[in-house]
């Protein structure tokens, strides 16, 4: 199967919300190939990006649970390389 590499910038403005999000990245875990997380206090958001190796599907599936959950934002970069898994 193709897959691609990509890059998830994510903003969350909601602490209520990081359970949410820890369990939709887990369930995607496999293909999670590493993730930061940035504290930014003085405006009171986490930032998050998360590099990930998975077929197209499974990338935007990612995104759009993440982007459905209330107080988080979600911005996705593709490389334009494919590779058969």
């Amino acid at each position: 199967m193709q897959t691609r590499v990509a890059v998830m910038a994510v903003i969350v403005e909601d602490d209520d919300a990081a359970e949410k999000l820890n369990a939709v990245l887990h369930h995607y875990g496999e293909h999670i190939i590493g993730r930061m997380g940035i504290p930014y206090r003085a405006r009171g958001i986490n930032i998050i990006s998360i590099a990930i190796d998975a077929p197209q599907d499974e990338i935007s599936s990612l995104a759009g649970k993440l982007g459905n959950i209330h107080g988080i934002s979600v911005k996705t970069a593709y490389s334009k390389v494919t590779d058969e898994g």
